[in-house]
């Protein structure tokens, strides 16, 4: 079975734009680049990955895409731009043009913003435009609290491609299960709303078991059904919380419970479709462990 890993990132510190990445961030506090995970990928059967941004620049963006050129297991890449940027559109319009079609989607990273309505802000409907315009998909990094302003944001762009990362980050073990629950439930309908397994891990508190996480990933089913859910390992943030494989093998098993016989579109294929990303054949690799 072909798997797209739908959620990773790349960065060197040196770049010196990621100002989240800080040194009490210990076991991430250190360049991780392609060559450190092609081995991880082909052990474990990973055909293609799609690069996501860490960094609130576009100089990273770029960084990524000339990555993605590098390395042809980068099947895609999911870039940031100014939305609140006066010529927004003009910058997304150039980064297209420069991906020679790896640019696949932008992120904003709204978790970080001060406003929780900050989606739903007229001005940025430009920016929103332009995604439509250039058929990118948009990467929702929320936590639940934002998921308001983001139904408000598909009401003002109903057709916006819109790809929900890490179930809206979750306090996975806290008490807002309900909230979170109704809020994705509102978002799953939209048809074009998408939502990413992946994340979940590095949501549960430090003395959690893994498998808590299970009622969340049954609300994720609940509400997208198998066909709009796809798999990301948000590596090497993973790394935190599990190996690369520990988790890969975790989402398998989630998968045969709550969306048996749809693994194919989990692992692949909702990501292919969702991020326009090109047919690409198995890469050579020793096959994972059943």
């Amino acid at each position: 079975m072909t798997v797209v890993d739908a959620h990773v990132h790349f960065w060197r510190l040196a770049r010196g734009d990621y100002a989240w990445l800080t040194p009490d961030l210990a076991t991430l506090y250190r360049d991780f680049v392609p060559d450190d995970l092609i081995a991880t990928l082909d052990a474990h059967g990973v055909d293609a990955i799609v690069a996501v941004q860490a960094a609130q620049t576009e100089a990273e963006t770029r960084y990524l895409l000339q990555l993605a050129r590098a390395q042809p297991r980068i099947a895609g890449v999911i870039g940031w731009v100014d939305f609140d940027a006066g010529d927004a559109a003009a910058r997304i319009a150039a980064l297209c043009a420069e991906g020679g079609g790896l640019l696949k989607g932008l992120r904003p990273m709204v978790q970080d913003l001060a406003d929780p309505q900050w989606l739903a802000r007229p001005q940025l409907d430009p920016a929103f435009d332009a995604l439509l315009r250039h058929d990118l998909a948009f990467d929702a990094l929320v936590k639940p609290l934002h998921l308001p302003a983001l139904q408000a944001r598909l009401r003002r762009h109903p057709s916006l491609r819109v790809v929900l990362d890490h179930a809206a980050k979750p306090a996975i073990g806290g008490d807002g299960f309900a909230a979170w629950a109704d809020g994705l439930m509102q978002l799953a309908q939209h048809p074009n709303v998408l939502c990413k397994l992946s994340g979940l891990l590095t949501e549960l508190p430090a003395d959690a078991d893994a498998a808590a996480i299970e009622p969340y990933v049954a609300q994720v089913f609940a509400c997208f059904g198998a066909q709009r859910v796809l798999w990301g390992s948000d590596w090497p943030v993973l790394t935190q919380r599990a190996g690369y494989g520990d988790w890969l093998a975790q989402a398998r098993a989630l998968v045969a419970h709550h969306a048996a016989g749809h693994a194919a579109a989990v692992f692949a294929e909702t990501a292919r479709h969702c991020y326009r990303l090109p047919e690409l054949p198995p890469s050579p690799r020793t096959e994972p462990p059943r």
